[in-house]
């Protein structure tokens, strides 16, 4: 293995996994004592507009060690027209206006919280701080991807 690959900042981070990680933790105290780890102090949630409430209640627990901003996938309202052109007035999510609102706010760490495919990989790529994921968005699952695994071994 090519040990060169992982960067100063590569090797703090996985300290951290190593040091403040476990697996008697669930994610979301995974997220938080990685966070307090890596001594993070600005933390942001980029969320679905379906996951507003959830947003909402891991602010008020993040905001006991951080300064939490959040953002919805709406932000700012951008039209479908102003993203793909053409007439469509239809409001269409906003991932790299989510990670430019929480890179104003400085934050290090961002939650990115149920966004679409594609819309998380805009937003992993323009987020200046580190991004982890906390739900993924799956229609056809109650968003739990991981049910989908029993449906496709059927068809091997």
């Amino acid at each position: 293995m090519d040990s060169k690959i992982y960067t100063k900042e590569f090797q703090k981070i996985m300290q951290a996994n190593c040091d403040y990680t476990s697996m008697r933790a669930n994610r979301i105290e995974e997220i938080l004592n990685f966070a307090r780890g890596m001594h993070v102090s600005r933390l942001g949630i980029a969320h679905c507009i379906t996951f507003s409430h959830e947003a909402e209640v891991l602010k008020e627990y993040f905001s006991k060690y951080f300064t939490v901003y959040t953002v919805g996938c709406k932000h700012n309202k951008v039209r479908k027209k102003e993203i793909l052109g053409g007439e469509s007035n239809r409001i269409m999510c906003n991932p790299a206006g989510q990670a430019d609102i929480l890179n104003s706010h400085g934050t290090e760490l961002n939650i990115s919280m149920g966004l679409c495919v594609g819309h998380d990989m805009i937003f992993s790529k323009k987020s200046n701080g580190l991004v982890t994921n906390l739900f993924d968005k799956d229609f056809t699952n109650n968003n739990n991807p991981s049910i989908a695994f029993s449906e496709i071994e059927k068809t091997l």
